[in-house]
């Protein structure tokens, strides 16, 4: 077959990927890259026209929850 050199020349390449591999995807400058880039897809930055929107929204849904619990409370009151 191919002999002694032959399997240490695939056993130097089984070995010589994975560690090439590590060491090329885990550089921090393409890690940081990446993790600022999805952080910004997943999470766009705040803007004050969102966030009165969303205080808006929050507002909002307090008042209901409060004239609901009145609701309920004048409905308990007449029992």
């Amino acid at each position: 077959m191919g002999g002694w050199k032959l399997e240490i020349f695939r056993m130097s390449i089984y070995m010589a990927f994975p560690v090439g591999i590590f060491h090329y995807f885990n550089q921090p400058q393409y890690f940081e890259e990446w993790v600022v880039k999805t952080r910004r897809e997943l999470y766009p930055p705040e803007t004050p026209e969102k966030r009165e929107i969303i205080q808006n929204l929050i507002n909002k849904m307090q008042k209901r929850r409060e004239e609901e619990m009145l609701k309920a409370l004048e409905e308990k009151e007449k029992c």
